[in-house]
Formats: structure tokens, C-alpha cells, sequence
């Protein structure tokens, strides 16, 4: 064999070797794990055997048990990667480089839940130190996450403001109202994600359609397959008789309100009756939302047993894999099932950004929000 063509054999073999392009993720507000675990195991091959996928680099939340969580699941042995800390307090100029950015920002004063003071509120303004990330680290792309209720806040002008700022830092921003339920996830959880990609990349990111194969059912969530015996924070809950007697009498898919109850296990409210207060699951639907904070009567309900649903039970609803361990006491667990981001769901998000700059074309729908893109 020649010289020559061996150099010409070693150069087809060196241009057909897969290439990887890793996105290193930076993520504020991360909660325990769900965007991170949609992100990490999101990847995108075009023709070309171009592999891109995304990596932690940092993450910042300011709960302790939180931190401690994702740390244990999602970065073990490199927990400082993990910054425990109050954002407004955070360094900026001491974090890491990213080229991709995510953040949930706390969606306390725009919950049509809460008392709804948008901006006027001591979380609503929060948002802005996505803004300062996005303007510091200038990533190639970033993915923000808020509960559907954003876009009336202020009478739509809160909404209005936070994606005109994301534009006004260089990107195209493509926001949606996603139902969780169409894109695999058990669950009738209903959130605004915005997608940025920075203008002059010249990619476009459209909707990815909800998936052919249906909605899962809170049964098939659960039980299919059955929970190990041995699976982390699987404790039930100590139910009063008086609970349990209530329970009794409220069949699958009703709650305390629509269902006919004795005088003795009426519950005397004045004022809005919420429809999730001892609501049982419907076995052949998607569960209703998943909370994380609340008193009696919101803990999500058993079709069948008379009981609350353990947290992992929960955190099936949300979509994290048995072996995922929150840590902290119960109720700590329960609020950061309840303020997660269903894994599976976002990963079809961030799969289809991948997709977007590999070039790889996917099934689409049109934004049900205003989208804004440089001319």
C-alpha cells in the first residue's frame, strides 16, 4: 500500500469519526433535579454522525435539602458545582462558563393559586436574574420555565415584559403553553416554557408536537410496574380515622366538594372551594396537578385506598425514576416533588432545541403564545 493512499484511507476514517458537541448547562432555580434530568439524558445524531447532548456545569437553589438532593442524584462528588445559595446574593463573575442556561423562576405571585402580584410581588421580580445570566454568559440557548398563570399576571403585562427583555438580549424567544399530559407525562400539569436561541446562531426552534401514543394514566403511572418495597421515600402518611372515614365516601375523580358526604365529614368553607381539597385520582386519567405546599386535604389522593399517595408515588406522577433519592424529612420531599419540573416532559423540550442545531427535523406545532424574532 502507498503513502499516499494511506493517507487517503486515514483521512475517510478520521472525516466519518462521530463528533460530539456538548452544551455545558448552567441552571438557576434548579429544584431537585427534574430540567436537569431532562437535559442530561436529552440527546440529538443528524446525518452527519454529529452526537449533541448537554452537561451539568452549575446549578443554583437556595433550599438546603434541595441542594442536597440534586447534588446526591445528579452531580455526586462534585458538589460544589452545586452553589447553595440565595440568588440575590449569588456571585455571577465566580461561576463557571456556560454556553446554555436554564431557569425556573419561582412562580409564587403569578399561581392563579396564590394572590397573583405578579411583579408587585416579592417573588414576581425574581426573574431578572435569569435576564443578568443570559447577559453575562451570552449562552448559545436558554430554556425558562413558569406555571401557565404568567401570562395573565398584570394583566398580561408581566409576560410582556419578561420575553421582551429576553429578545432585547439577542434572541429569537418562542413561548408555549405546554400540557405535560400530551408529551408522556402522567400528569394534567400545565406550563409556560420559553425557548431562547441567540439570533445570530440562525436556528430556528419551533413546538415540538404532543407524542401519538396517548396520555398515561395515574394507574399506569404507579402501579405499572409496581413500586419496589425497599424504594426511598415510600413512607405513607398517618391518616386521622376522621380523614379516612371522609375518604370513604368520595369516589375516584371527585373531592370534598362533589361528593355527598354525611354532615359530620362536610368540611364548613366559606369562600372558594378548591377543587384539589381530598380529591381522589381519577385511575383512568392523568392525575390532577401535583402540589408542593398545602394543609389537609391537599395531598393527592388514592383512587382506591383510603390514604394520601406516598411521596414516591408522587414523584412517579412527576416523573422521576425509582432510584432518584430526595433528601430531607417528608414534607421537605413533598415540596420538592410538588415545585419540580417533570422530567420526561421537559426532555422532549430540550431534545428538540438538540435537534434544532444538529439540523435533525421533527414534528411541530404552532406556539400558542407570541413569539418574537429579529427580522
Amino acid at each position: 500500500m502507498s503513502l499516499q493512499t494511506l493517507k487517503n484511507k486515514k483521512q475517510k476514517v478520521s472525516q466519518t469519526k462521530p463528533k460530539t458537541i456538548t452544551f455545558k448547562l448552567g441552571e438557576l432555580f434548579s429544584g431537585p433535579g427534574g430540567i436537569a434530568i431532562g437535559a442530561t439524558s436529552a440527546s440529538a445524531t443528524n446525518s452527519r454522525k454529529e452526537t449533541y447532548n448537554i452537561a451539568h456545569q452549575w446549578a443554583n437553589d437556595y433550599d438546603k435539602d434541595t441542594c442536597a438532593t440534586y447534588c446526591k442524584n445528579i452531580c455526586p462528588g462534585a458538589d460544589d458545582t452545586v452553589i447553595c445559595r440565595d440568588i440575590r446574593k449569588l456571585d455571577f463573575n465566580k461561576l463557571d462558563d456556560i454556553n446554555a442556561l436554564a431557569f425556573g423562576f419561582p412562580c409564587n405571585d403569578y399561581s392563579v393559586v396564590g394572590e397573583q402580584k405578579g411583579m408587585a410581588g416579592v417573588f414576581g421580580p425574581l426573574y431578572s436574574y435569569g435576564i443578568k445570566a443570559i447577559k453575562i454568559f451570552n449562552p448559545d440557548w436558554f430554556l425558562a420555565e413558569n406555571v401557565g398563570g404568567l401570562k395573565n399576571a398584570n394583566d398580561g403585562s408581566a409576560f410582556e415584559q419578561i420575553t421582551r427583555e429576553m429578545f432585547d438580549c439577542g434572541y429569537n424567544v418562542v413561548p408555549h403553553l405546554y400540557k405535560f399530559e400530551n408529551y408522556g407525562v402522567p400528569q394534567a400539569r400545565h406550563r409556560i416554557i420559553i425557548v431562547g436561541i441567540r439570533k445570530d446562531l440562525g436556528k430556528t426552534f419551533v413546538v415540538p408536537a404532543p407524542l401519538k401514543s396517548g396520555p398515561v394514566t395515574s394507574r399506569q403511572a404507579i402501579e405499572n410496574p409496581p413500586i419496589p418495597k425497599n424504594a426511598p421515600n415510600n413512607e405513607r402518611t398517618k391518616q386521622s380515622a376522621h380523614v379516612m372515614e371522609r375518604l370513604s365516601y368520595i369516589k375516584p375523580g371527585q373531592n370534598a366538594f362533589t361528593a355527598t358526604l354525611p354532615a359530620h365529614l362536610t368540611l364548613q368553607i366559606n369562600g372558594a372551594k378548591i377543587s384539589q381539597i381530598y380529591k381522589r385520582l381519577d385511575p383512568n386519567k392523568p392525575a390532577y396537578t401535583v402540589t408542593g405546599s398545602g394543609g389537609g386535604g391537599t395531598h393527592v389522593y388514592h383512587w382506591a385506598d383510603n390514604r394520601a399517595l406516598t411521596n414516591r408515588e408522587r414523584a412517579r406522577l412527576q416523573t422521576f425514576p425509582d432510584n432518584f433519592v430526595f433528601e430531607g424529612a417528608k414534607e421537605s420531599v413533598r415540596k420538592q416533588i410538588g415545585m419540580a419540573v417533570p422530567a420526561k416532559g421537559v426532555k422532549i423540550i430540550f431534545e428538540s432545541i438538540l435537534k434544532t442545531f444538529a439540523g435533525v427535523e421533527y414534528p411541530f406545532v404552532q406556539a400558542s403564545l407570541p413569539v418574537l424574532t429579529h427580522k
